[in-house]
């Protein structure tokens, strides 16, 4: 038995920016390459060959990545959204190529890195169970004798031979999950999937990865609900601009996490990296006040700046978490029916009138939206909000 179920050593992943890749035939690639000599002569002739022989602006999503996971760890992979931990899993799922370094995987490997990845859309969820499992490297009779059982956890028995397509997203990652967590793999990857579905279902998940866990098997498990990943997992890594910050027991890398705290002011290479299609950017967030009372109303300043016009009015969200990163309380402009079209910058105000939150230290997710672009920017951790205690509480009969 291997000693190592996961090695990576100076992983690496570049991507350039604003370039969606081409895909073509064989002899596409022929012809291109027979070309690419006299394209750079007819460059370099008309002075046009750039300094770099590249002239696309290139990110690292992950830069020099070495650990080592051994069979049975639980590991959970926690960071800021674009810390690189989603292109992790895709290279060690083999959906995507590292541009550096190498990762090993001893063990079957089953992942469910987003919603329903791997089905068809036009196969029924019986054939989609077959057919995922196929691609996972099981053996029709393996599939056969924990199919009722897969289909049973994700209740869906009387639409399984439905096609997927008409199924909610509810059903459909009920028997994604279903799926990916029954059958028989040495590694297991999950991303995020658990923060989909309704809280009982999250529950059943939850409860799933602990039997999982403890049958022995090695699972890498990324999510920003620090309450999942402190019951689940045994150790962390914490990833931060696509360097490891840090790697140890869950606990202390929990709290490395939570010890980040953002600055109100965010360079340029942070915004670049954040979720969004960044038309629009937040270059700072502030709470106004050090601290609050409980029952304090509790204001949130903003500035925003514009890099490319959108095409849609847009409005602003707020999540406020907790020290492990539950939602505690959430709102948005457009519940007071406030939409902006932001022409260089704006700065904008959250005021969270009479929210009751116990005494402690919280954090502000901000969010830029649009009905044509869906995300625009996700700020996340933006600034720090600190509630004091106060004794004795009000009370009102």
């Amino acid at each position: 038995m291997n000693k190592i179920a996961i090695r990576c050593e100076g992983l690496s992943k570049r991507y350039r920016i604003g370039q969606r890749e081409r895909y073509g035939a064989l002899r596409d690639t022929i012809t291109d390459a027979m070309r690419s000599p006299l394209r750079r002569l007819s460059r370099a002739f008309n002075g046009k060959e750039s300094k770099n022989g590249d002239s696309q602006k290139t990110i690292w999503a992950l830069r020099n990545l070495s650990f080592e996971i051994k069979p049975g760890e639980v590991v959970g992979v926690i960071g800021r959204n674009g810390a690189g931990k989603s292109t992790l899993l895709k290279i060690l799922a083999r959906i995507t190529k590292p541009t550096e370094g190498t990762a090993e995987i001893h063990g079957r490997v089953g992942s469910l890195l987003e919603v329903g990845t791997g089905f068809h859309p036009e196969l029924t969820g019986r054939e989609n169970i077959y057919l995922n499992g196929s691609i996972l490297g099981m053996k029709k009779a393996e599939i056969d004798r924990k199919f009722d059982e897969m289909v049973a956890f994700a209740e869906v028995e009387e639409f399984i031979d439905t096609p997927v397509k008409r199924y909610s997203s509810g059903m459909y990652v009920r028997l994604a999950f279903a799926v990916a967590a029954h059958l028989s793999t040495e590694v297991l990857m999950v991303d995020e999937v658990l923060s989909v579905g309704d809280s009982e279902f999250q529950a059943k998940c939850l409860g799933k990865m602990h039997d999982v866990a403890e049958s022995g098997r090695t699972i890498l498990f990324v999510s920003h609900a620090m309450s999942s990943v402190a019951s689940l997992c045994t150790r962390g890594v914490l990833l931060e601009r696509g360097k490891i910050a840090y790697a140890g027991e869950i606990e202390s890398t929990i709290d490395h996490y939570l010890s980040t705290v953002a600055t109100t002011h965010v360079d340029e290479e942070a915004q670049r990296r954040r979720e969004g299609s960044g038309q629009l950017r937040f270059v700072g967030a502030s709470t106004g006040e050090e601290y609050y009372d409980p029952d304090e109303q509790k204001v949130i300043e903003f500035s925003i700046q514009r890099n490319k016009p959108t095409g849609d009015r847009v409005w602003f969200g707020c999540h406020i978490t907790d020290e492990v990163g539950d939602i505690v309380l959430q709102c948005d402009s457009r519940l007071v029916g406030h939409w902006a079209e932001i022409d260089e910058s704006y700065d904008g105000t959250f005021v969270l009138t009479n929210p009751w939150l116990r005494p402690g230290t919280y954090y502000v997710d901000l969010f830029i939206c649009s009905n044509s672009e869906g995300i625009i920017d996700a700020f996340e951790r933006a600034c720090r909000l600190e509630v004091r205690p106060q004794l004795p509480y009000p009370f009102t009969a």
